[in-house]
């Protein structure tokens, strides 16, 4: 039986002792999880794709295996077997050092695709190899950036080999023709990576990595944030790379009951002390952020000359600051990683200028953790750095300055040019870094969404469960109404950020007025519904509902001392929205995560003198610096710098009572360290990766939460909390937490836990099976290791997240709302093809525009933006061989199989999101401006190319590998285009 796979299988070794003796079921871990099955296939496993198993049994015992469940589809084929000549891994090797002669001519962003090309199996090495003189030939023709960007094309654009591919797709005539296509658009390429370089300064190409227990998988270049460390080396950006630790499928690792992972971590670990080889640079740990470590990513770099010096990782650490007094492992780690967060702009602050204020404590707390001033000098200087051009300017920034983090806010009290920090800020000294670098601020109140943890400590603080049905019926309501017509169609996309680099809101009311409903057209139709149904899965799913009384703002300290204990100053204004002050006397006040029941407190919302230097803010909420214990620390632990505060003034959600906050002990650092070193550090992100239970305690909370009587007031739920408060600080202390106290978490869970509407839910009481008793744990080896396999069962809940969830059909409200559509349709003019009417219109309104001579542009400019499609299509996919949809990355949004996704999953949604933005604005503004033409030019010929663009894109494409037909380029075309006639009706010519 011969296995054709499209990415690494999992592979375990058992101990024979153990199944010879009979003792399986005394050992929790039988089998160990390993990187091949003997030493020379773990070298390449990553590449092994193909498997042959030879079946040692009757026919009969194969047709039944072929029927079991766990085995994918088959088909009848006739294979062949080969005697190859070399190894893999010798051909892999023979292919990079073939070009390692003529470093010169051979840049290294080349190589890195070359090798990225075998080592992720999109090509094998000898075929690779046949393309060198091709290859060679692009560089001397069209320079190293041509070649490198040709090569990164062939991965998204070539088939994965297989027995269902026509050989003809790989062979080197073709793989020649898609090298040589995408170098004659090599200009554009350049002029798209010269605009994003002065449209968005803060992006960098980063090289990337992924280590899974079986390989290295290399990716990009693709953008991403810079951080302190690659602004201060601008020119050596490719001699850095952000390494992911995952499973094949891109996930984290999980703790697996059946296997040990031990042989992984020690693979991983072995990485992360011997670095990366890639085309002949070794890129070794430097250090990771506090973001990235709980996403498995740190930083590696490799050597390069700087100033006349070598640097090497730890003299870019040293460059960094003084952390030589810090003897903990994890907090150092986490010191230096304060120069890794992403940070969109900054500016250069003289030394003079940065001044240290005293702390406001009292009885032993810090009522001013994290939070500082700044005067309006330093304020004007950083809205010019963020060249906005909104209205409304911030007045509150989350900052990294040297050795310092936290929040800083306008103090119009303060003459000259000044930043006042306090001691609470200061991490570590860092005497050579004077830029405040900006990692986000309050530039508008951020909506308010319930989650599950706070639904179930208001119920348990006695809100009754009608108030929460209300709110999300509300929210289905809303989401039914997006088709009742086109104008709430466009509201909805306008209110969730959806579609507004494509102009679709706009788009969509004006083929309204156009007579064109929307729902005639198949594409715009699945857009709406794809971003709906993402809408109700977060409902039903997450239970993200959305609150209007109540935003999510900075939390900051009143300077001014006006603010008494208990009360808050809350600040709200948008650029279309006027300055607000919220005024309420129970007004609710929370954080995320919140787990203890005391983690939502109420407060008093008042308002201050007009004289008060707290009116010059605006998006925030202000604490007091008075009382026993300061606010921001009651919920759940949180203080000022950085943190997003939740308030609700929803007087259905205010509470009956409130109970006292949590207050745990401060996990202090274990300083068992004279010096740190990278090894104790990398040691340390190998720990977290196998100790981080954050998401396995919330979980356990939840489910717990709904089973016992009391909920989260219930004892057990309280010790829950406390571990999830040590878990959170882990990153930080080094501290794991101990779970073995606890009792074991139950199997049958709550049926609003539930991942999708696949799930089977009981009815009648719950199950207490719990997981240590593992009395439906598969005998069979396949069975055990089927992921797929249900290891929980679901019962239906009697509390109100139960309700929550049963309350909404997924399948009946997208039906409504695609009813809805089809009524919309057939109440104005019968179906049509929505694009041809467009064009149609075009033509009548354009009939004397000369267009025709931008054609062969407009099909360029179509297949650089149809190429950018693919790659964020295959970036952002679980794998390279199953891309995401076109609908997907239209919308911004990354639907997945079942459920509301996994916090990965809608991580990758935002970086899409954001690449793909950014590749449409600088698509859009190609067919407004042209090419290196004048204003008067612009405004003389963007209607023209508007038009050629749009004919470009209606025609019949030829289908891409691996994605199909893709359609969205003629609808951001025929948005442009239709914006340009009404221009040219209301004489106004271009806006460039």
């Amino acid at each position: 039986m011969t296995l054709a796979l499209t990415e690494a299988p999992k592979m375990y070794s058992e101990d024979p002792m153990i199944e010879k003796l009979s003792i399986r079921r005394a050992s929790r871990s039988p089998k160990t999880r390993v990187g091949g099955v003997a030493p020379l296939h773990t070298e390449i496993a990553s590449n092994c794709l193909v498997y042959r198993l030879h079946l040692d049994a009757s026919s009969h015992q194969i047709k039944a295996l072929l029927r079991t469940r766990q085995l994918p589809s088959s088909i009848a084929w006739p294979t062949s077997v080969f005697a190859c000549c070399s190894s893999l891994a010798d051909e892999q090797y023979t292919l990079m050092t073939s070009f390692a002669h003529q470093h010169d001519f051979w840049k290294f962003e080349v190589l890195f695709q070359i090798q990225k090309l075998s080592q992720n199996a999109y090509l094998p090495p000898k075929k690779i190899a046949a393309l060198k003189d091709e290859m060679a030939n692009i560089i001397r023709r069209s320079g190293a950036p041509a070649c490198a960007e040709a090569i990164k094309k062939l991965s998204s654009q070539t088939p994965y080999a297989g027995p269902d591919i026509n050989p003809s797709e790989l062979s080197v005539p073709t793989l020649v023709g898609i090298l040589t296509k995408s170098e004659s658009q090599s200009h554009i390429k350049a002029m798209h990576n010269q605009e994003l370089a002065v449209k968005f300064p803060h992006i960098a190409p980063i090289q990337r990595a992924t280590v899974t227990p079986v390989g290295v998988y290399l990716e990009g270049p693709d953008r991403e944030t810079k951080n302190r460390v690659l602004r201060k080396y601008p020119g050596h950006v490719d001699y850095f790379l952000r390494v992911t630790f995952a499973d094949e499928n891109g996930e984290n690792i999980r703790h697996d009951i059946t296997a040990s992972n031990k042989e992984l971590y020690k693979r991983f670990e072995g990485v992360l002390n011997d670095g990366i080889m890639i085309a002949g640079r070794n890129f070794e740990f430097l250090g990771f952020s506090h973001s990235s470590l709980r996403a498995h990513t740190c930083w590696f770099m490799a050597p390069f000359a700087y100033k006349g010096r070598l640097l090497h990782a730890r003299a870019v650490i040293a460059d960094l600051g003084d952390f030589s007094s810090i003897k903990s492992a994890a907090k150092c780690a986490a010191r230096i990683g304060q120069a890794f967060s992403d940070t969109f702009n900054s500016i250069h602050l003289p030394i003079d200028s940065f001044f240290v204020m005293d702390d406001v404590e009292r009885n032993g707390r810090k009522f001013s953790d994290g939070v500082g001033t700044i005067s309006l000098s330093v304020l004007q200087e950083l809205w010019r750095s963020a060249s906005r051009t909104r209205k409304l300017k911030p007045t509150l920034f989350q900052i990294r300055y040297a050795g310092a983090k936290g929040m800083i806010s306008y103090d119009r009290r303060l003459s000259g040019h000044q930043m006042r920090l306090r001691p609470s800020m200061i991490k570590f000294d860092a005497p050579n870094a004077n830029e405040i670098e900006i990692c986000g601020d309050a530039s508008r109140p951020l909506p308010l969404f319930l989650n599950r943890q706070v639904i179930k400590i208001l119920e348990d603080l006695g809100v009754p469960s009608e108030s929460f049905l209300e709110l999300q019926n509300a929210a289905v309501d809303q989401l039914r109404s997006t088709t009742l017509t086109c104008d709430s169609a466009a509201d909805f996309l306008k209110q969730n950020q959806i579609g507004k680099a494509t102009h679709l809101p706009w788009l969509m009311r004006k083929l309204d007025r156009m007579g064109l409903p929307f729902p005639a057209d198949t594409f715009l139709e699945d857009a709406l519904e794809t971003a709906v149904l993402i809408q109700l899965r977060q409902l039903k799913y997450k239970a993200r509902i959305p609150v209007k009384n109540g935003f999510t703002l900075y939390g900051i300290m009143d300077e001014t001392g006006y603010l008494k204990e208990g009360e808050i100053f809350v600040v709200t204004e948008t650029d279309k929205s006027e300055r607000s002050v919220l005024i309420g006397e129970e007004v609710i006040v929370t954080r995320s995560p919140a787990l203890h029941p005391g983690d939502v407190q109420r407060a008093r919302a008042v308002d201050v003198p007009d004289d008060s230097a707290l009116n010059a803010l605006s998006n925030c909420v202000v604490f007091s610096q008075f009382g026993e214990r300061d606010l921001p620390s009651q919920l759940s632990g949180g203080d000022l710098d950085g943190d997003l505060f939740q308030i609700i003034f929803d007087q259905s959600l205010s509470p009956s009572c409130v109970v006292a906050p949590a207050d745990y002990p401060r996990a202090v650092p274990v300083d068992a360290l004279t010096k740190v070193e990278k090894h104790h550090m990398t040691g340390f992100f190998i720990k977290f990766m196998e100790n981080d239970q954050l998401g396995r305690i919330a979980t356990w909370h939840l489910l717990m939460a709904d089973q016992k009587a009391e909920g989260t007031r219930d004892e057990y739920c309280m010790r829950l909390a406390e571990k999830h408060s040590t878990a959170v600080d882990f990153s930080k202390t080094g501290i794991a937490v101990d779970l073995f106290d606890l009792e074991p978490q139950p199997k049958s869970r709550p049926d609003f836990m539930a991942t999708g509407p696949q799930v089977t839910i009981e009815k009648g009481p719950r199950l207490t099976s719990f997981e240590e008793e593992d009395d439906d744990a598969p005998e069979d080896d396949v069975d055990a290791l089927d992921p797929d396999r249900a290891p929980y069962t679901y019962y239906e809940s009697e509390k109100v997240l139960g309700a929550l969830y049963r309350e909404i059909d997924e399948e009946t409200v997208m039906r409504d709302i695609h009813q809805q559509a089809r009524i919309l349709t057939g109440n104005r003019t019968p179906a049509k093809n929505v694009m041809k009417e467009i064009w149609i219109y075009v033509k009548r309104e354009t009939s004397l525009i000369q267009w025709e001579h931008y054609k062969e542009w407009a099909t360029e400019i179509r297949d650089m933006y149809e190429d950018h499609l693919i790659e964020t299509m295959t970036q952002f996919s679980t794998h390279a061989t199953k891309p995401i949809s076109e609908v997907e990355v239209y919308v911004g949004n990354i639907v997945g199989k079942t459920g509301a996704g996994s916090r990965q999953q809608r991580e990758k949604s935002k970086s899409m999101r954001e690449t793909y933005d950014m590749d449409v604005i600088f698509t859009i503004n190609c067919i407004i401006k042209g090419e290196d033409q004048g204003e008067e030019a612009v405004a003389e010929e963007a209607l023209a190319r508007s038009i050629a663009c749009l004919a470009v894109g209606m025609e019949q494409t030829q289908s891409r590998a691996r994605v199909g037909m893709l359609r969205s380029f003629s609808y951001i075309a025929a948005a442009v285009c239709l914006k340009e006639i009404e221009k040219m009706k209301r004489g106004e010519g271009v806006q460039g």
